[in-house]
């Protein structure tokens, strides 16, 4: 490794994307099969992870996001800085990380301009990688969108005045903000076992659609509002309701709202069910750097070049834990997180927030220091545990090297 360093960036960017640096498990990942797509049963094993992620197209139908003919270029800087951070009482480099992790796609912006960009298995830029649950985040942009304009008049109003197919079910019987915050109180399972709810959310979806899946939830575990209880059932609901208050598809609307105005470099697209409605919790896909086009974007509050695309008030609210009430707060019961409107809010009196989703995909946000990671990956297993601590470790070395942790 030190050799390779030696070599320069430009070279050693070179031998990593055409994979003459190994990353980690390419055997048990598909490399010798130039790693294969698989379908939406084999989506959870290794073999076809890399394929299939960056290539859901093949996979599930989907409705297609539109770029605009404006495009948001960030700078490069000329040289790549030297990053360390700390883990498990040992120094490790960029380099290190991306020997030691799983990882897709890394990006790092700083005050808009592009500090590192790596990718491997054979990833490249133009690559549209999976969002899994960070697309729920953009999902909660949609709301705020649809707020501002007045097509949704209170984030208190009930579901079911914008879904009339949920009169009279739970789902929609809950308020816009307690689907938010993911606190319905309906009994919904979420553990990624392959039995349960969320599971059988997926299956029905692919053969009968979501909206009559959700029909089927009436039983309440908690009032609504009282605890936090994560669930992609909840954003479902709220998919719908930016159908049901815009008039028009959910990838149709952020296409028009926010895709377009921030100067998205690719298409996106968005992953549906049977009848055409988006995978709202997850089906989302776009590049890297597009990815860091929307990190951006929410690292200044929702304006780029001095216009305000995304309302303020509404992103603030969403993504910072002082306010929202106590029980969604970092550091409740054994969470690192709090959980604000859709984004997992960080413990600490400076405003940091995450986009997270399965298998180690995040997007990592702090407006004081303008700071974004971007982080694409295939994780051993769907809660990403074999990722997650050094991705953290090095999320705040950076923090800490443009600011104050």
């Amino acid at each position: 490794m030190k050799r390779l360093k030696r070599l320069g960036l430009p070279l050693l960017l070179a031998l990593q994307m055409s994979g003459a640096i190994a990353a980690p498990d390419e055997s048990l990942l598909g490399k010798e099969a130039g790693y294969p797509i698989g379908t939406a049963n084999t989506l959870g094993q290794d073999r076809f992870k890399v394929g299939s992620l960056t290539a859901m197209d093949q996979v599930f139908p989907f409705n297609p996001i539109r770029k605009g003919s404006g495009r948001f270029d960030f700078q490069r800087v000329a040289v790549e800085p030297a990053i360390t951070y700390q883990f498990k009482g040992s120094t490790y480099s960029i380099d290190d990380y991306m020997a030691r992790q799983r990882v897709t796609g890394l990006l790092v912006i700083k005050d808009g301009e592009i500090l590192i960009e790596r990718y491997q298995y054979g990833r490249k830029d133009s690559d549209k990688f999976y969002s899994m649950s960070m697309g729920k985040s953009i999902t909660s942009l949609a709301i705020g969108l649809a707020l501002s304009e007045g097509k949704i008049r209170s984030l208190d109003d009930k579901a079911a005045i914008y879904v009339p197919d949920l009169a009279g079910a739970a789902y929609g019987e809950t308020s816009i903000r307690d689907l938010l915050r993911m606190s319905s109180g309906v009994r919904f399972s979420e553990d990624y076992s392959g039995n349960d709810d969320n599971t059988a959310m997926l299956w029905m979806s692919l053969r009968h659609g979501l909206l009559e899946f959700l029909k089927r939830y009436s039983e309440r575990t908690a009032a609504p509002g009282e605890r936090f209880y994560y669930a992609s059932s909840e954003t479902t609901v709220l998919g719908f309701v930016v159908r049901g208050a815009t008039g028009t598809s959910l990838a149709e609307y952020i296409s028009e709202k926010l895709w377009r105005p921030l100067g998205a470099e690719s298409d996106a697209f968005w992953s549906t069910d049977a009848k055409g409605a988006e995978r709202a919790s997850a089906g989302f896909n776009a590049t890297l750097r597009d990815y860091g086009r929307l990190g951006w974007l929410l690292a200044n509050d929702g304006a780029l070049n001095g216009v305000q695309i995304l309302p303020k008030e509404y992103v603030l609210e969403a993504t910072s834990w002082k306010r929202h009430p106590p029980q969604f707060h970092p550091h409740m019961g054994k969470r690192y997180f709090g959980y604000g409107y859709q984004f997992w809010m960080e413990p600490g009196e400076q405003r940091r927030f995450w986009l997270l989703g399965l298998f180690g995909q995040a997007i990592a946000i702090d407006p004081t220091h303008k700071l974004v990671l971007v982080h694409t990956a295939v994780a051993k297993d769907a809660k990403a545990t074999d990722i997650w601590p050094e991705k953290l470790a090095l999320w705040k070395a950076l923090v800490s090297r443009y600011g104050k942790w």
